[in-house]
């Protein structure tokens, strides 16, 4: 069981940057993958971003070159930095811890980009 909590959303102007972060209820040294997942009104729920337990880091195309997830597993944090923000990155981001035998989820973070 991992409980994991978001912060840092909220109401940023388009080209601006937001930093979440995700803090888990236990060390995450060994957990194989850590994520940032998103979803907007209407959508399913999309990959962001994961890092590995070893720095290995991938990204949606949508979001490449502008976000950066890090993880920080002295700390059981996983954050994701956020710049030139699009209208389009308007949604609820959710971190998403991915054990060998099950997914856990926080209740997300809202995040609205306006123009």
């Amino acid at each position: 069981q991992v409980q994991l909590v978001e912060s840092g959303g909220g109401l940023v102007q388009a080209g601006g940057s937001l930093r979440l972060s995700c803090v888990a209820s236990r060390s995450i040294f060994t957990i194989p993958v850590m994520g940032w997942y998103r979803q907007a009104p209407g959508k399913e729920r999309e990959l962001v971003a994961t890092i590995t337990s070893n720095g290995n880091t991938d990204y949606a195309n949508s979001v490449k070159g502008r976000f950066t997830i890090s993880r920080e597993n002295a700390k059981n944090t996983v954050d994701l930095q956020m710049n030139s923000l699009k209208l389009d990155d308007t949604a609820v981001y959710f971190c998403n811890c991915k054990s060998r035998l099950a997914d856990y989820w926080g209740q997300g973070t809202q995040v609205t980009v306006s123009s």
